[in-house]
């Protein structure tokens, strides 16, 4: 080929060449251009994707601990073990150490020697009831213990009581010691202060504990409405007679019967008799008016200075 001809195909060539290039560097740019956007658009999307797709921790709220309740424990009473153990002591000789009674006392009190009463000394108790205990430091106990003998002379003792931790199991320390007597208490005045003359009311106690005490008449006809109460069974006595009746309640006193709903508080000091003799007795009640004739709406036990209950 001519110099000339390769020259002309040299100059075509090179204007091609360069518009490759230039188009080469056109689709880098787009395609640059492209990917920008991409990780534009996908930006907001993977950020969305992210949390939708990560798991939601809700953390539970510890539960309440309980709220520890402490109720205080009954302590045991070690008056019934004094009690048995004195028994048995007064009831043993030193000479015969091997009897039943002496057997137990030792047991219960290992350190404690056996009395030793002449042989004109007076007779074993008819009774020996334990009527007082002091708790002392230490699981230590004083329990006061009377015997009562048949000629109706009371002797009092002090028992030294010792409880284990647990205080599951009591040991008697020490000899006991005869001591005086609890001091009667002083008393308030009786809230029945107001006297019931013969009348409704003293009628129907009468007649109500006749029922109750000797099985005469049914008990429920002088109840109120709802009340229950069975008699005594078997029937103890014979026959009852009302030997005075108090009441809290200035009502009580009336003539005549007050109107319904009315509740009066009474005491009824009755007589009772069978075949060994005549009782006095003592009832405390609630009475309540309807219809113009008082019934029976509780019978108290016990005894409470305050006239009981409202």
């Amino acid at each position: 080929m001519s110099p000339g001809k390769l020259a002309s195909a040299s100059e075509a060539a090179s204007p091609m060449a360069a518009g490759a290039r230039l188009e080469a560097m056109r689709r880098r740019v787009r395609l640059s251009r492209m990917a920008v956007w991409v990780v534009i658009a996908a930006g907001p999307i993977a950020l969305c994707v992210a949390v939708a797709s990560t798991p939601t921790t809700v953390q539970a709220a510890p539960p309440a601990k309980p709220t520890a309740v402490r109720t205080a424990a009954a302590v045991p009473n070690p008056g019934g073990y004094a009690q048995l153990f004195l028994s048995a002591w007064l009831r043993s000789h030193a000479d015969d150490a091997t009897s039943a009674q002496a057997r137990l006392a030792q047991s219960m009190a290992p350190d404690v020697e056996l009395p030793d009463p002449a042989s004109a000394a007076q007779s074993t108790p008819q009774s020996v009831t334990a009527v007082r205990s002091a708790q002392r430091e230490g699981g230590a106990w004083s329990v006061t213990v009377a015997a009562q003998y048949a000629d109706g002379s009371v002797r009092y003792y002090a028992v030294p009581v010792a409880a284990d931790r647990a205080r599951a199991s009591f040991t008697v320390t020490g000899a006991p010691g005869v001591v005086a007597g609890p001091a009667r208490a002083e008393v308030a005045k009786s809230a029945y202060g107001v006297t019931v003359p013969e009348g409704d009311l003293s009628s129907a106690v009468g007649e109500f504990l006749a029922a109750y005490l000797t099985g005469a008449g049914e008990v429920d006809r002088y109840l109120a409405p709802g009340v229950t109460l069975s008699p005594v069974s078997p029937a103890p006595y014979t026959a009852v007679s009302v030997q005075q009746v108090s009441a809290v309640e200035e009502a009580a006193a009336a003539e005549q019967v007050s109107a319904d709903g009315t509740k009066v508080r009474v005491l009824a000091r009755v007589e009772a008799r069978d075949a060994d003799g005549r009782w006095p007795l003592a009832y405390e009640l609630i009475l309540k008016a309807r219809s113009g004739r008082w019934e029976v709406a509780a019978l108290e036990s016990g005894t409470s200075q305050d006239g009981g209950a409202q």
